[in-house]
């Protein structure tokens, strides 16, 4: 959704390396990857696009997001090691230049994730400047968000009244509703739902919907 940015959004946030883009935004799509997996990632390869692809060894952008997928934030100094500390933890990661579309944002990767339950995870998103993100795909299917608010990420069965429920949770609970977005996942029975809120849920909000059998999934991000 859109963003206004602030000087400070462009000269950037406290971090490690040279580059807010290149750095603390690698950090950053790294780590929130990893939260939308949902479980410890064994396996990651990223595939990097533009200027990403041109000076990832360079600009520190491959320790910033091998230190994301561990849960390191943009200040974190074990980003440095980042590598080491993979290694020591049976994390395997690979960096592989490529294409994404003409129409992708030159900071841009896809990271595919391999889970410790051996399910899998793809996200792919952008770093935009200044430490700022936007993820724009999740498992294939559209996803818009930039962390200007704390948002839920929904997989959930698409019949009637399964979205009507959440929102109505939401409302009892006065949690108010920014913005919300599906996308249908194509020959499933399942749809991905964002729904970005003013305020963060509570972890009884989310154990609430997290209970309802027609949610496979929930996650939340938080506001960057």
């Amino acid at each position: 959704m859109a963003k206004d940015y602030s000087v400070f959004d462009v000269v950037g946030p406290n971090m490690i390396g040279p580059s807010s883009s290149h750095t603390a935004g690698a950090a950053r799509l790294g780590k929130t990857a990893s939260k939308i997996a949902g479980k410890p990632v064994k396996e990651v390869k990223f595939y990097l696009h533009g200027s990403f692809a041109e000076t990832y060894k360079g600009h520190g952008t491959d320790k910033a997001l091998v230190g994301g997928i561990l849960g390191f934030d943009p200040e974190d100094a074990r980003i440095r090691d980042s590598f080491d500390i993979a290694n020591e933890m049976g994390v395997k990661f690979e960096f592989i230049k490529t294409d994404l579309g003409e129409n992708e944002h030159p900071n841009s990767v896809r990271m595919e994730m391999v889970l410790e339950d051996g399910s899998k995870c793809e996200v792919k998103g952008a770093s935009i400047g200044g430490g700022n993100i936007k993820l724009t795909e999740m498992d294939g299917l559209a996803l818009d968000f930039n962390g200007a608010k704390p948002a839920v990420i929904l997989e959930i069965k698409d019949i009637t009244g399964a979205v009507s429920f959440v929102t109505g949770l939401l409302a009892h609970n006065n949690k108010n509703i920014a913005t919300m977005s599906t996308s249908r996942i194509a020959g499933s029975e399942y749809t991905f739902v964002t729904i970005e809120t003013d305020e963060p849920l509570e972890r009884d909000i989310l154990d609430q919907i997290s209970k309802f059998e027609v949610v496979a999934k929930a996650v939340v991000l938080d506001k960057f």
